[in-house]
């Protein structure tokens, strides 16, 4: 499978320009799955949920969507990309998984990051796989990277790659995703911004250095913390299928879950 990511700069507030700086990047390109950033769209930083609900669209009438659902159709590629999803009165940090045919599912972010939580509503939609030519493709976003139970649901529900939409603000991440990867043998795509939003209330800076590990916790490649870059190279998904951490120890069968009851308490 050719996987990668794209990282860049987005602009707060402007839709038009960010969508349009992705469609001109991601064009005529070879691949078969692509990462981008948490709300590559609308920028982070939000002022208050009112900022959220005036930037935010519904899935079904979006033209975001709408314009990614077109290019992964004619580029003949898979993609997965933050999203700032409204649903009803409710208001998403969402990621979407999209295909030639279209949407294919959608995840929101369960573990809301500092001030989200004044912003968006936490996840309700449950942790899932889904085919992708093939190979088990997860999701998750961001801050969901510090809950290791995460991972480890997507890697027991047999997931190859885990794809990680990001707009990181602390520096430790990327190195704990090394870990992700090593302790549920899967590959992980962390999608990170670079830059910074600039807003009346403050800067927030982004940490650049999206990555891509190997099912045995190696980096594969990591880009700069502040470049904008589309990598994207050959990987083998049966590598996450391969458990044994030695002839005799199997990374989920060896697993000891009578003991952990305490885990979801």
């Amino acid at each position: 499978m050719k996987a990668g990511f794209y990282q860049f700069r987005p602009v707060f507030g402007k839709i038009e320009q960010n969508l349009t700086r992705i469609v001109k990047n991601l064009s005529n390109i070879s691949a078969d799955l692509i990462v981008l950033p948490e709300l590559p769209y609308t920028g982070y930083y939000f002022k208050d949920r009112e900022e959220v609900r005036s930037l935010s669209e519904e899935l079904s009438s979006s033209k975001i969507i709408d314009t990614l659902s077109r290019m992964c159709k004619k580029n003949n590629y898979n993609l997965v990309t933050g999203f700032a999803e409204k649903y009803k009165d409710r208001y998403f940090n969402s990621a979407v998984l999209i295909g030639p045919e279209g949407v294919i599912h959608t995840y929101r972010k369960l573990h809301l990051f500092n001030h989200e939580k004044n912003w968006f509503d936490a996840g309700d939609i449950e942790l899932s796989v889904q085919s992708v030519r093939g190979v088990t493709i997860g999701m998750m976003v961001c801050f969901d990277w510090i809950f290791p139970e995460v991972t480890r649901c997507l890697a027991l529900q047999k997931a190859d790659i885990i794809c990680h939409p990001s707009n990181l603000v602390l520096d430790y991440c990327q190195q704990a995703m090394i870990t992700r990867s090593l302790e549920n043998s899967v590959f992980t795509i962390t999608a990170n911004r670079f830059g910074a939003d600039e807003r009346s209330r403050g800067t927030l800076n982004f940490t650049g250095k999206s990555q891509i590990c190997s099912p045995r916790g190696e980096v594969i490649y990591r880009a700069k913390s502040d470049e904008e870059i589309l990598y994207i190279t050959e990987i083998d998904p049966g590598a996450a299928r391969d458990k044994l951490i030695t002839e005799n120890n199997h990374l989920l069968s060896d697993r000891r879950p009578e003991f952990y009851t305490d885990i979801s308490g």
